[in-house]
């Protein structure tokens, strides 16, 4: 039943999803907080990475 994880047509279905719940003006900006969190976790973790090999 399950042969991979995601197919495309279950991205297609949690894109139509997120639209209808933020709308499609809201989108834009929640995108851009999510990845401007990921690089603030990103560079966290780096930097605890290089104060662990001190």
């Amino acid at each position: 039943m399950l042969r991979n994880g995601l197919e495309p047509w279950h991205l297609l279905i949690v894109a139509i999803v997120l639209i209808v719940l933020f709308g499609s003006k809201k989108l834009p900006d929640t995108a851009r907080a999510l990845g401007k969190s990921m690089r603030i976790l990103k560079s966290e973790a780096k930097a605890m990475k290089e104060d662990e090999s001190r």
